[in-house]
């Protein structure tokens, strides 16, 4: 199952990722999350960002944001953490972001929200989550603990963000095994065509000095030429990264199956793309995530 040369087919969780992140991602670029997280008392967009991510976390400290977040610069998120529990709650938080995911995903998918294939996508992706260890996934785990929704677009939401997190805590493993901090991550998905540096640095709160400098230790490395462009070491540095993070999202859907994995894809992909074509999710945007 899964299988392609007699190696797990990486693939699988490639093509998960992209059909299911935007309707994750949603959230974040939603006018709906906005105005809920200025009704429960945050300032500015950053720190509904950060809080309304890190809720599930409980009134954390920076420094637990930054570890669980990893590519963003501690000093950004210091700007919004733990002072966003001076003015909310993670729970008052967390039930914002809920209920702008309600508002936005109604405007963005209309009729197709009370549909049996979105009801059949959202069983699916619940039970896909059934096959998530919590051991070493620390935002994941924490997600897992918060309660399920009961109206299907919802479960779809939050199924899709919690296997996202699953995936994002796998990701900074990957990049933690190679050396790789959170800057020169930045660095080394633009060094390969991947992300514009003005499409990201900007948003990760990292200074144009931040930057040379991962630039200058990656080409200590050996990982980029002086031109900035990845050398053939940093190709594959890359591809061993992303392989590694593929690698350790495949536990949900070897779960799932291959059959019921096929009809959620099938299923999930028509969503994201009205998701995108409505404007809810930009293309390029931050995450680097493809049309679905």
């Amino acid at each position: 199952m899964f299988i392609a040369n007699d190696q797990p087919d990486l693939s699988v969780a490639r093509t998960a990722w992209a059909v299911l992140e935007p309707y994750n991602a949603m959230i974040y670029f939603a006018p709906e999350a906005r105005e809920a997280y200025k009704e429960v008392g945050l300032k500015g967009f950053w720190m509904g960002y950060f809080a309304s991510r890190a809720a599930p976390l409980g009134a954390v400290s920076a420094s637990v944001v930054s570890a669980t977040f990893y590519n963003f610069h501690p000093r950004m998120v210091a700007r919004a953490i733990p002072d966003a529990w001076k003015f909310s709650t993670p729970e008052r938080v967390w039930s914002a972001r809920v209920q702008a995911a309600d508002k936005a995903l109604r405007r963005l998918l209309g009729e197709s929200i009370a549909s049996h294939e979105l009801a059949e996508a959202a069983q699916l992706a619940r039970e896909a989550v059934v096959g998530c260890s919590v051991i070493g996934r620390t935002l994941f785990a924490a997600y897992s603990d918060t309660k399920w929704p009961e109206e299907p677009h919802l479960v779809l939401w939050h199924a899709a963000t919690l296997l996202r997190e699953y995936r994002g805590d796998g990701h900074i493993v990957a990049l933690l095994g190679e050396g790789v901090d959170g800057c020169e991550a930045h660095v080394l998905q633009g060094s390969v065509g991947n992300i514009a540096r003005e499409s990201i640095q900007p948003h990760r709160g990292w200074s144009d000095e931040d930057w040379q400098a991962a630039e200058h230790r990656m080409h200590q490395r050996g990982l980029l030429d002086k031109e900035g462009r990845a050398t053939a070491s940093g190709k594959a540095l890359h591809r061993a990264i992303e392989n590694r993070t593929d690698w350790l999202a495949l536990p949900p859907w070897q779960h799932l199956g291959e059959e019921k994995y096929k009809r959620l894809i099938e299923l999930v992909r028509p969503l994201s793309t009205c998701i995108v074509d409505q404007g809810g999710v930009p293309m390029p945007n931050p995450m680097g995530s493809p049309r679905p």
